[in-house]
């Protein structure tokens, strides 16, 4: 994996996230449009678009975002590399001011995640991938930030988990009732389980940490809300597996809405 493409997703989710902050830090009533599919549009999610595809485009590899231009599946579905933006994932959250919204930025080789950034703006948290090197976490001063510095401080994950209870983490807005049946069950295997409800994709980042075990998603997801968290997840040794298929969750398919999935620690951590 070509480091440079590593440190120029990682530069454009921070630098997006400086300008997603000022937004964020300079008003409580943000002007929020709604799309055809009734999810939240607001300035920030453009913003934050503008500037990732600008450091994008320098790669000469084609963009497939949320909040950029729609791409027929016939243009694309030839396509060996491609990055996969969410400029804003959360913007429910943003919008709640929770802080649980993150910066995603993907690359994918041949329907598979071979690199994936993630950036939590509002909590400092960076977390990156690639299948060359691994996966990392690290805090971010957005003031002053070297991204050499970055990638050569970053702790590799998965960290060591000190609380052995098995800890399944789930969405903080979107907690099914094929999820509930799902944690009752894994309660009646482990015994005691511990819940962490968290926003967009810092859940699967949390089990790529090793701070949860598992994070099953029973409710619909995007291709660009997955694809960097997965990186980082399957880079840290963890599988992201689609429930239909039960294979690893791919990209850049027809249909861009994703099948349930259940992320999960190797074996040997759940121990």
């Amino acid at each position: 994996m070509n480091k440079d493409l590593l440190k120029i997703a990682i530069t454009a989710a921070l630098e997006a996230a400086k300008e997603i902050l000022k937004i964020y830090n300079e008003s409580d009533d943000f002007d929020v449009q709604f799309k055809s599919n009734d999810s939240p549009l607001t300035k920030a999610d453009l913003v934050s678009n503008q500037i990732i595809e600008s450091h994008l485009n320098q790669t000469n590899i084609p963009i497939l975002s949320e909040e950029g231009k729609d791409i027929l599946y016939n243009e694309r579905k030839n396509w060996t590399q491609l990055w996969l933006v969410d400029p804003i994932d959360g913007t429910k959250e943003f919008i709640k001011k929770n802080g649980d919204f993150t910066v995603n930025i993907a690359l994918i080789e041949n329907h598979k995640p071979v690199l994936g950034v993630v950036y939590a703006p509002v909590l400092n948290e960076l977390y990156f991938s690639s299948f060359s090197l691994g996966s990392f976490k690290v805090i971010v001063d957005l003031a002053d930030f070297n991204v050499n510095n970055l990638i050569d401080s970053a702790l590799k994950l998965p960290l060591p988990k000190v609380d052995k209870t098995y800890t399944i983490v789930a969405s903080r807005s979107h907690l099914s009732d094929e999820t509930l049946d799902f944690i009752e069950n894994k309660k009646k295997i482990k015994g005691n389980v511990n819940l962490i409800s968290k926003g967009s994709s810092l859940k699967l980042c949390l089990v790529a940490e090793g701070l949860a075990d598992c994070y099953p998603r029973f409710a619909p997801t995007m291709e660009w809300d997955t694809a960097a968290g997965q990186a980082i997840c399957e880079h840290s040794g963890c599988s992201v597996i689609d429930w239909i298929t039960k294979k690893d969750l791919i990209y850049n398919r027809k249909k861009l809405v994703n099948n349930w999935f259940v992320v999960n620690q190797p074996p040997t951590m759940n121990k």
